[in-house]
C-alpha cells in the first residue's frame, strides 16, 4: 500500500501540481497563531507550541491510520495516504522554478534568471554572474529535494501518513521560529530547531548517501567528510557537500550578494556551475527517486512472496 501511494501521488504531483503557495500560507498563519497563543520568549514556551502544533495533528493521523488498518479499510487507508503525502510533498513544490531559472541561463537572459532566483530564495540575486546564479540555483534544489520528497517520503514509509505529516510541520516550523533571532522573540524557537534536528538526522543522511550513489561515488564520499563541516548549517552542509562531490560541480564558494562578496566556504571538486550543470542535477535527483522507487518495489515483492 505504501508503494502505491507514492507511486500515485508521484503521478498526481505531475499532473496537477499541489497549490504550494496556498499550503506554505496557511503554515505561515497557523505558525502565526501558534506564536501569538504561547510565545513570551522561553524554550519551554516554544515547546509546548511544538507539541500543540506538530504532536496532536500527527497523533489524530496516527490514530486514524491505524483505525483504518485495523477495522480493515485498505481504500481508505490509501485515501489518507495518498491526501497528506499529497500536500506534505512532491517535486513540482520547487521544481518550476528550477526549470525557468534554467531555461532562462539557457536563452541567455541573465536578469530574468537573477530575477526568478530571487523570488525563489527570498533574497536579492542582484550582480549576480551566470555561474553564481547556476550555482544557488543547484544548491536550493538539492536541498528542496531532500525536503520536499525524499524525506517526506521516507517518513510516509516509516510511520505512514503521520510520518509525512511530523516532517512537514517540523520543517515549516524550524523555518519560521527556528530562523528568528531578534530579541523579542526570544528562546521560544529554540526547541523547533532540536526537534527538526533529530527528526532529519537520518533522513538527511540517506539522502546524502543516495546521491553518492547515483552519481560519483567517490568524489560524493570525499566531499562529505572533508567539506561538510564547513557549512553553517550542519544538515545543509552534508546535502550540498556530497551533491556537489556526485555531480562533480564546485558549490558554495564567495558569491555577490546585496553589492559585496559574501564569503562562503568551497564544496565539490572539478568545474564551475553552469547551465549544463542544473541539467545534471535533474538526471540526479531523478536517479535518485527511481532507485528509492525500485527498492521499495523490491522490499514489496519481497514481503509478498515471503507471506
Amino acid at each position: 500500500m505504501t508503494l502505491f501511494a507514492i507511486i500515485l501521488v508521484l503521478a498526481l504531483d505531475q499532473a496537477k501540481p499541489a497549490p504550494a503557495l496556498r499550503i506554505e500560507a496557511l503554515l505561515r498563519a497557523y505558525g502565526e497563531l501558534l506564536e501569538g497563543r504561547f510565545n513570551a520568549g522561553e524554550r519551554r514556551q516554544g515547546l509546548a507550541a511544538w507539541a500543540a502544533g506538530v504532536a496532536a495533528p500527527v497523533a489524530l493521523v496516527f490514530v486514524a491510520q491505524t483505525l483504518l488498518k485495523y477495522f480493515g479499510h485498505p481504500l481508505l487507508t490509501l485515501a489518507l495516504g495518498v491526501g497528506v503525502l499529497y500536500l506534505t510533498a512532491g517535486f513540482r513544490q520547487f521544481s518550476h522554478s528550477f526549470t525557468d531559472i534554467h531555461l532562462a541561463l539557457r536563452m541567455g537572459e541573465l536578469d530574468r534568471a537573477r530575477q526568478l532566483l530571487a523570488a525563489w530564495r527570498g533574497s536579492s540575486a542582484e550582480h549576480m554572474s551566470s555561474s553564481e546564479v547556476a550555482r544557488l540555483a543547484i544548491e536550493q534544489a538539492l536541498v528542496c529535494s531532500h525536503r520536499h520528497v525524499f524525506a517526506p517520503f521516507l517518513w510516509f514509509v516509516a510511520l505512514g501518513p503521520a510520518g509525512a505529516l511530523l516532517y512537514r510541520l517540523s520543517l515549516a516550523f524550524h523555518r519560521q521560529w527556528g530562523e528568528r533571532h531578534d530579541a523579542e522573540f526570544g528562546e521560544f524557537g529554540k526547541f523547533a530547531v532540536q526537534a527538526f534536528a533529530v527528526i532529519d538526522w537520518f533522513p538527511v543522511r540517506l539522502t546524502a548517501a543516495s546521491f553518492a550513489v547515483v552519481g560519483d561515488f567517490e568524489d560524493a564520499v570525499y566531499c562529505w567528510r572533508n567539506q561538510a563541516q564547513r557549512w553553517p548549517e550542519p544538515s545543509a552542509g552534508i546535502l550540498l557537500a556530497s551533491g556537489a562531490g556526485a555531480l562533480g560541480v564546485k558549490l558554495g564558494m564567495p558569491l555577490h550578494r546585496d553589492g559585496v562578496m559574501a564569503d562562503r566556504p568551497e564544496l565539490g571538486l572539478n568545474d564551475d556551475a553552469d547551465a549544463d550543470f542544473m541539467q545534471s542535477t535533474i538526471g540526479l535527483v531523478w536517479r535518485t527517486l527511481v532507485m528509492a522507487v525500485l527498492l521499495l518495489a523490491l522490499l514489496w515483492i519481497a514481503s509478498w512472496v515471503g507471506n
